[in-house]
């Protein structure tokens, strides 16, 4: 095993500790942190793309209900973890924009066609596409942001944001059942996909 290739696990498990360990490290107050934190908040928000795929991943937890509300969005950014630790330690992923644009897609049609996806099967599909956008946001980081502190941000944004497509499936499903409601919402997410994965080809 080459040098190189031997240090891209220590690499890689320095940079997810450090975002793992993020909120803690929040607990020390300083300008730095909170530029980071602030920086790494409002970077899931400022894509139209990273705000369609993770509030689609509340709408499929909502919709299969259960255990799913909780395992689903953990899945998500459990896996957006690992992929933003890829993108701090700088190992290149391909096709990054893709994959992020294809996830709207793929989760507005998983919604528009209802399948019943198993508790375990929608657990691995939005984690596949969260390494896409973990890599994202941690390829994207200031390198004057703490890494602490801009990763407890956006991992704070898309807790909210799955949070907001929870709630919007849980009263779609309480107040209107007999209409097709999170059918219409996911046709139109995947629309909205298919523009951004046009523009990102």
């Amino acid at each position: 095993m080459t040098p190189r290739l031997a240090s891209l696990p220590a690499r890689v498990a320095l940079a997810a500790t450090s975002v793992l360990v993020a909120t803690p490290a929040l607990a020390h107050p300083g300008h730095e942190a909170a530029s980071g934190f602030t920086e790494g908040f409002l970077h899931p928000l400022s894509g139209l793309d990273h705000v369609l795929a993770m509030v689609a991943v509340g709408l499929i937890a909502a919709r299969i209900g259960g255990r799913a509300l909780l395992l689903v969005p953990v899945a998500f950014v459990g896996m957006m973890v690992l992929g933003g630790a890829l993108g701090v330690a700088g190992i290149e992923l391909p096709f990054v924009e893709i994959g992020i644009a294809l996830s709207v897609v793929v989760l507005g049609a998983a919604l528009a066609l209802r399948p019943a996806l198993p508790v375990a099967a929608a657990m691995l599909l939005v984690g596949a596409f969260a390494v896409f956008h973990g890599h994202a946001h941690g390829a994207e980081m200031p390198e004057a942001a703490s890494g602490l502190a801009y990763g407890a941000g956006f991992v704070g944004a898309t807790a909210l944001l799955h949070a907001v497509g929870l709630g919007l499936g849980l009263s779609t499903e309480r107040l209107a059942r007999s209409l097709p409601a999170l059918r219409v919402a996911g046709a139109g997410l995947a629309v909205a996909g298919l523009g951004l994965l046009t523009a990102a080809l």
